[in-house]
């Protein structure tokens, strides 16, 4: 396969170092006639490519030809799907390297739908265009939220068809991340290859993710508290704003502490932790209310899959990871807890606090209100709920506000950062993806990616944005995009 730059690719392939346990060499399969149809010019900058040149290069994001430095490789990882051990590995994905910005960072740039790979189990390797919509849309919107995330370079058309419940139109996803490595790359190390292996994931993780605990007592100490963290405060970020993944399987959790994967994901819109979305959690494991919850057995996951490395001793090492999983809870329970005090626009923290968000939420619960716009009527001054309970519960908000040293200006300043003013609502996304695929029309998506780069602004023409869908919508289902 013919290799070339034109754009600005400067690739290398370091993935390529550890064993080759951990991934396949492959090449994308060509495909008929790619278009290019979505391209993330923005972003484009950040990697120091040039969008321009991009335009013409549809051929590299569709996988016909690769650029100079790349190295194609699927990975193998395993993972936890449903509580439940699997092999795994990129069955339809190919990492082409990293890309080096100008700024000196580290970027994955991996095709997604770019055929089969030796780990397709059966499946075509392809995606649909729907599914590579969807996640361009959620990743950017993510982005604009501010929430750690993988992101959208382009969506480009292969000519040719998917075949799933029907046929349906091909595309490739051109995704960026800081890395692709999973809490299921860790598992397949420990389960299924060599205990030295683990050691050079590790320590290439470490290298790529956290240098700085190098140094320390401990590196893999060190390499499991900065995953804990990063897993802790982004959950929390989900919460913050009503966001459901939907299949958080410890294949779809990285370490980079970046979210991954929208396939079955949705926002919240009325308020209900038992809120589940996709069409294949039927038990409702993933549900809004058991985030925090999957994040801490998943990190556990995470902690004996370093086991063999945490200390020779096996018992002394077990003991190490408990000790540190023993403070995901109050991780977790912190980066919430702060980000729901400034959704509140409390500058301080005093005990009643706890209190306070709870009230506020089973308030919520009880009157069915909008999650987002809750906060969003707050943030304007408006009354979200009526009735006599929410009054006195804004009498005691407005009562605490008093007490922090803050201005009403300052206290508006702060919920506005914290609280949008829009999310990529449900049926806005449906909107956009339906125009796309039935009527070839992107304005309605290019209109949408517009109000959500930006959703604390509270703009003018962000307000359309901001309903619910009709009451008699139905309930919403999202399905997996293979």
């Amino acid at each position: 396969m013919t290799q070339r730059t034109k754009a600005g690719w400067k690739l290398e392939q370091t993935y390529v170092t550890l064993p080759e346990i951990f991934y396949s060499e492959m090449e994308p399969n060509p495909v008929a006639s790619p278009e290019l149809i979505v391209l993330n010019e923005s972003l484009a900058a950040e990697l120091g490519l040039d969008a321009e040149v991009l335009e013409d290069e549809e051929d590299i994001l569709a996988g016909n030809e690769i650029p100079e430095g790349s190295k194609p490789i699927a990975q193998a990882y395993a993972g936890h799907q449903f509580g439940q051990f699997t092999m795994l590995g990129d069955g339809r994905a190919l990492l082409f390297g990293e890309q080096v910005t100008p700024d000196g960072a580290r970027k994955d740039i991996q095709l997604k739908g770019s055929g089969r790979t030796k780990f397709s189990r059966g499946g075509d390797g392809r995606a649909a265009l729907g599914p590579m919509l969807r996640e361009y849309i959620i990743s950017e919107a993510m982005h604009g939220l501010g929430i750690p995330t993988s992101r959208s370079l382009a969506v480009t058309l292969t000519g040719e068809t998917v075949m799933r419940e029907r046929m349906l139109t091909g595309a490739v996803l051109t995704r960026v991340a800081s890395s692709h490595l999973r809490v299921g790359t860790f598992e397949y190390a420990v389960r299924l290859t060599e205990a030295e292996n683990v050691k050079a994931l590790a320590d290439y993780a470490i290298d790529r993710h956290f240098p700085h605990v190098k140094d320390s007592e401990n590196p893999y100490v060190g390499l499991l508290q900065e995953v804990m963290k990063k897993q802790a405060e982004l959950i929390a970020k989900w919460q913050h704003v009503g966001f459901i993944h939907g299949v958080m399987n410890t294949d779809n959790m990285t370490i980079s502490g970046e979210s991954i994967d929208y396939g079955p994901c949705a926002f919240m819109n009325e308020y209900n932790p038992s809120t589940v979305f996709s069409s294949i959690d039927v038990q409702g494991r993933y549900a809004y209310g058991n985030q925090p919850h999957i994040g801490g057995w998943n990190l556990a996951r995470f902690a004996e899959s370093l086991v063999p490395v945490l200390h020779d001793d096996q018992e002394k090492a077990i003991e190490l990871a408990q000790h540190e999983m023993n403070q995901y809870k109050d991780l977790y329970f912190n980066a919430w807890h702060s980000g729901m005090r400034q959704k509140l626009g409390l500058i301080n923290e005093e005990p009643e606090d706890e209190q306070l968000v709870e009230q506020l939420l089973n308030l919520m619960h009880k009157n069915k209100a909008d999650f987002t716009n809750t906060f969003r009527k707050l943030t304007l001054g408006e009354v979200p709920i009526q009735g006599e309970a929410f009054a006195e519960w804004l009498a005691r908000w407005n009562e605490r506000l008093e007490r922090q040293d803050a201005s009403p200006e300052e206290v508006r300043k702060i919920m506005q950062s914290h609280n949008p003013n829009v999310i990529p609502r449900n049926h806005r996304v449906e909107e956009a993806i339906s125009a796309a695929v039935e009527r070839d029309d992107l304005s309605v998506m290019h209109k949408l990616l517009d109000v959500l780069k930006d959703p604390y602004a509270y703009r003018d023409d962000q307000t359309p944005y901001c309903e619910g869908p009709d009451s008699d919508a139905g309930p919403y289902r999202t399905f997996c995009g293979t």
